[in-house]
C-alpha cells in the first residue's frame, strides 16, 4: 500500500502540473474563440464582450485556471465553444474510438514484436537476426507520415480497406455482427499502420533484454547442467528479461497515443487526433485542454500499471 500511494501521488502531481502548464500555455496564445466573430458586422462589440464574460475570459489566468480546476475536481471539464455544451459527452466518443484503435494497434504490435524478438535473440549474429535488424533499421529511417500515406495510397489503389470512418451506413440495422465485422474492416488499416510504426522499436528493446538474460551468468551454468534450450528460453530467459519489458509496456502507450493521433488525421479515424486539431484551429481552448488532460492520464496510468507489475513480479523491488 506504501508502493501504490507513493506511485498515486506521483502520478496526481504529474497530472496537477501538466494541467496547469497546459492551460496556462493556451490561454496565454494570441486571441481566442470570438476574435473571428469581429469580422461579423451583424455581432456587436457589447455581444463579444459579453459572451467573453459568460465564458469567464474576461478574468486573469490564475482565476480562470482556479475555476477550471473547481469544476474539474466536481467531475466537469469545462464548456466548448463550438458546441455550446459541456465537453464530456464530445470527449467521451472520440476516447472511445481512440481506445479501441490504440488498444488493438498495441495487441498487433506485441503479438508481432515479441516472438520476432525472441527468435531473433535466440538467433543472434545470424541471419535471422541480420535480417530484422536490417527491415528493423529501415522502418525506423521512414517517418510515420510516409507510412501512414503509403498504406492510404494502398487501400485506395487496391479497395482492400475501407478509407475514412469507422462504419458504412449501409450496415445499419443489420444486426450486431455486421456491424462488429463492418467496424473490424474499418479498424484493420489504421490499426496495422499504428502497429507497424511501433513494432520496430518493439523487436529491438525485446531482443536487448533478451540477449541480456541469456548471456547472464545463471543461465550459462543452467546451459552447462544440460537443460534444454526451450525450457531455459521460457522458463528462465523471459521471466529474468520480463522487468525491461513491462516497462517497455508501459512506455509503449505513451508512442501508441502519439502515433494513434496522426494516423487518425491521415486516415480518417474519428479519434482524440482529428478533434484535437479542430480545436487548436478553432482555440476551443477547454476542449483542447480536456484531450491533453486525458490522453495524459492515459499515459500516466500505463506507466502506473507498470510499476505495479514490477512490483508484482520483481522480490527486490518488494523489498526496497
Amino acid at each position: 500500500m506504501k508502493y501504490l500511494a507513493q506511485r498515486v501521488i506521483h502520478a496526481m502531481a504529474l497530472l496537477l502540473a501538466i494541467s496547469f502548464f497546459s492551460f496556462a500555455l493556451l490561454q496565454l496564445a494570441p486571441g481566442d474563440y470570438f476574435d473571428s466573430m469581429r469580422l461579423n458586422p451583424q455581432i456587436s462589440s457589447q455581444a463579444l464582450a459579453g459572451m467573453r464574460s459568460q465564458y469567464g475570459l474576461d478574468q486573469p489566468l490564475p482565476i480562470r485556471y482556479e475555476r477550471w480546476l473547481t469544476a474539474l475536481l466536481h467531475g466537469q471539464l469545462g464548456v466548448s465553444f463550438a458546441s455550446r455544451g459541456p465537453v464530456g459527452p464530445v470527449l467521451r466518443l472520440r476516447a472511445r474510438n481512440t481506445l479501441v484503435l490504440s488498444g488493438t494497434a498495441t495487441l498487433f504490435a506485441w503479438l508481432l514484436a515479441l516472438p520476432i524478438g525472441i527468435w531473433s535473440a535466440t538467433k543472434r549474429n545470424g541471419w535471422a537476426d541480420r535480417f530484422w535488424g536490417l527491415a528493423t533499421s529501415a522502418l525506423l529511417t521512414v517517418p510515420d507520415l510516409v507510412v501512414f500515406l503509403g498504406l492510404l495510397l494502398l487501400a485506395i489503389r487496391t479497395g482492400w480497406f475501407p478509407t475514412g470512418g469507422m462504419r458504412t451506413e449501409a450496415t445499419d440495422g443489420l444486426g450486431y455482427w455486421s456491424d462488429a465485422k463492418d467496424l473490424a474492416r474499418h479498424l484493420i488499416l489504421p490499426a496495422l499502420a499504428v502497429a507497424l510504426v511501433s513494432v520496430p522499436i518493439l523487436i529491438r528493446h525485446i531482443r536487448a533484454a533478451m540477449v541480456e538474460a541469456l548471456e547472464s551468468p545463471f543461465l550459462r551454468a543452467a546451459r552447462g547442467h544440460g537443460i534444454a534450450n526451450s525450457r531455459l528460453l521460457f522458463r528462465y530467459a523471459l521471466p529474468a528479461a520480463s522487468n525491461p519489458l513491462i516497462s517497455l509496456a508501459g512506455f509503449s502507450v505513451a508512442t501508441m497515443l502519439s502515433a494513434s493521433a496522426l494516423a487518425e488525421i491521415v486516415l480518417g479515424w474519428p479519434g482524440l487526433g482529428p478533434l484535437l486539431v479542430e480545436s487548436i484551429l478553432s482555440k476551443d481552448i477547454y476542449l483542447v485542454v480536456a484531450i491533453v488532460m486525458l490522453s495524459s492520464v492515459f499515459l500516466v496510468a500505463g506507466n502506473l500499471l507498470a510499476d505495479l507489475l514490477l512490483f508484482a513480479s520483481d522480490p527486490r523491488i518488494r523489498v526496497e
